[in-house]
C-alpha cells in the first residue's frame, strides 16, 4: 500500500527542519484534514511519511503547509514545508515473517 516515501521538512522563521513526526501523525489523520487522500499515509519518523501514489509532495506540502499555518505553528508567520521523493524505499515484510518454522 505505501509505494513511496516522502522527506518532509518545515520551515519556520527561516530555520528548516524535520517536520515533527507528532505534526506528521496528527495531520495524517482524516479527521483533521477531511481529505480522503490523505488517509493512504503512514508517518514514520520525524521528516518521514510512507504514502501511496495517490498523493503527490506538491500536494502533501500544500496541504500540510496550510494545516500547520491554520494551527499557529508557525509561530505567527506561515509555515512553509518542503517535501521530497526519498530516494530509499519503504520497507517490506518478509515473506517468512509471522510464519512459525516446525
Amino acid at each position: 500500500m505505501y509505494a513511496q516515501q516522502f522527506n518532509v521538512n518545515v520551515v519556520i522563521r527561516g530555520e528548516a527542519k524535520p517536520c515533527p513526526l507528532e505534526w506528521l501523525d496528527q495531520f495524517c489523520m482524516r479527521n483533521f484534514t477531511n481529505a480522503a487522500e490523505f488517509d493512504d499515509t503512514l508517518p514514520v519518523a520525524d521528516g518521514q511519511v510512507e504514502t501511496s501514489f495517490r498523493l503527490t509532495p506538491e500536494r502533501f506540502a500544500e496541504g500540510l503547509a496550510a494545516w500547520l499555518t491554520q494551527r499557529g505553528k508557525g509561530e505567527g508567520q506561515p509555515v512553509i514545508v518542503q517535501v521530497t521523493l526519498s530516494e530509499s524505499k519503504p520497507k517490506t515484510a518478509p515473506a517468512s515473517e509471522g510464519r512459525s518454522s516446525s
